[in-house]
């Protein structure tokens, strides 16, 4: 895995995301130390799953049992015109 200063990330980006693009991640420093790693896209989508939304929901409708929500129909507050 490459280091490189974030100086040097930013004089060659354009090869650092064919790096990525090859599998080969590259963590950028600032002031000494490690602040970013850019990685394939993959492992990112790993961390970071695009549809957390949906998965959200879904777990909520295959939760046991059922959700049962009340909603409360009164205002929050009131104003006056």
């Amino acid at each position: 895995m490459k280091t490189m200063q974030l100086r040097e990330a930013k004089a060659s980006l354009s090869a650092l995301v064919e790096a990525a693009e090859n599998g080969e991640p590259t963590v950028i420093t600032k002031h000494g130390k490690p602040a970013v790693m850019v990685v394939p896209i993959g492992e990112g989508r790993k961390l970071y799953p695009q549809n957390s939304q949906k998965d959200f929901v879904d777990f909520l409708l295959r939760y046991p049992g059922g959700i049962e929500l009340e909603r409360n129909e009164s205002p929050s507050w009131e104003v006056e015109f």
